[in-house]
């Protein structure tokens, strides 16, 4: 059982770990350490695309804008690979 949940981690986990303690001092800087409601954190530039996992790379985003940009970038992400 443990090396079925660990195999599946594995394959549905990003091949980047972001940094906790980077989101976290994003969150404190810009004054909502606990969140705010109806947004979430995102990158300005993705990982995947060359962006650090740094507080100055990241930003508030609502969630719908969020979802958004994420099917644009991975429509992206699945036009190159072909």
């Amino acid at each position: 059982m443990k090396k079925v949940l660990i195999l599946l981690l594995l394959c549905c986990t990003p091949c980047f770990a972001r940094s906790r303690a980077a989101k976290h001092t994003f969150m404190v800087e810009t004054g909502y350490p606990k969140g705010r409601q109806g947004y979430v954190v995102t990158y300005r530039v993705a990982p995947a695309c060359g962006g650090a996992d740094a507080p100055y790379n990241m930003q508030w985003q609502t969630i719908a804008d969020s979802k958004a940009q994420n099917k644009r970038e991975r429509n992206r992400c699945k036009n190159r690979g072909r």
